[in-house]
């Protein structure tokens, strides 16, 4: 049964084990977008767990983030890409968000707590004269994009436009992080998701100095862990492993999209990350996998789509090959 107050979002392997069995280590989580191939962490010095991180270690990390979303923007970090939206609506006394939909749905739900008059829209002009607008790049579940320049046209029409980039890590050229310090424009990046350590808790906000400003002062002094700045630090300048991982991703798809054509299923969308399919039974595709313990992600909204992320290595793509062949 689903706890009071959450909202429904792929990660959730113990409804598989309690539907289904077997011990988390059995399962393939394919009901995420995070990547099962993890940037090796290495050590982590003993300091990075035992003291608390001084303001240059974490001016250490957000220098990395610029180096890696290539940016001179202003940048805070933060617990993840989350609590940026916890805090998004502290930005400014509410009034009208728009949201491009369907996408990730924390975002109205946390804007109406707060007292936001949330509206969904399904084009991107829809959302001017939003006094907030947010726009999900690639999105979430569907891997819609827009161009850099579409979304600077839009952003004099709305009062503040954030732009979630949690998946653009493979896909640099859609990102808005450069143009972030401009007035009334927020970036949000995951590192989880691209470095599949979601278990970090680490993202950042990127934006004019106005808005970082107050980001950085409702985290705290001490908004991530020693060692989220160590391993982070370590990740974001590593360039070659990024561009390895991202051609690595790039073929990935093209072969996941080839295993779901042989099931009859149909390309919705994706980001480098996921693939959302129409399947015509979702809930019986999924179930079908779950023998196998991979674990998938429908949509209660939409009962054809079924979203999986990519496999890592070549046990999870055979084990996925056998699930589906049953």
């Amino acid at each position: 049964m689903k706890e009071r107050g959450m909202r429904e979002h792929g990660g959730n392997l113990d409804l598989a084990q309690q539907r289904f069995g077997g011990r988390a280590e059995d399962w393939i989580d394919l009901s995420t977008g995070i990547n099962r191939v993890p940037y090796p962490v290495g050590e982590v010095s003993a300091r990075a767990w035992s003291a608390l991180p001084s303001r240059a270690e974490i001016e250490a990390l957000h220098q990395a983030a610029r180096h890696a979303y290539r940016t001179i923007a202003p940048v805070v970090a933060m617990g993840g890409a989350q609590t940026a939206i916890q805090l998004l609506p502290q930005l400014a006394t509410p009034a009208r968000a728009r949201i491009l939909a369907p996408t990730y749905n924390e975002y109205a739900g946390v804007l109406s707590a707060a007292g936001w008059d949330v509206e969904e829209v399904g084009e991107l002009d829809a959302l001017a004269g939003a006094d907030l607008a947010i726009v999900v790049n690639p999105n979430n579940p569907d891997g819609r994009r827009h161009t850099p320049k579409d979304l600077l046209t839009l952003l004099p029409r709305v009062g503040r436009l954030v732009v979630d980039e949690s998946f653009a890590d493979a896909v640099p050229q859609l990102s808005l992080a450069s143009e972030a310090d401009r007035p009334g424009l927020l970036v949000l990046r995951s590192f989880g998701k691209f470095y599949g350590l979601a278990g970090l808790r680490l993202g950042f906000a990127i934006g004019n100095a106005a808005d970082i400003a107050r980001f950085a002062a409702m985290s705290g002094p001490w908004p991530v862990s020693g060692a989220a700045i160590a391993i982070g630090c370590r990740a974001l300048r590593d360039d070659a492993w990024a561009e390895a991982t991202s051609a690595r991703l790039a073929r990935d798809c093209v072969r996941l999209d080839v295993i779901a054509q042989a099931q009859g299923w149909r390309l919705v969308g994706g980001a480098p990350l996921f693939r959302l399919y129409a399947s015509p039974d979702a809930l019986a595709a999924q179930e079908k996998l779950a023998h196998g313990h991979i674990w998938s992600r429908v949509f209660a909204r939409e009962p054809t789509w079924l979203r999986l992320g990519l496999p890592g290595s070549e046990t999870e793509w055979t084990r996925l090959a056998e699930a589906l062949a049953r």
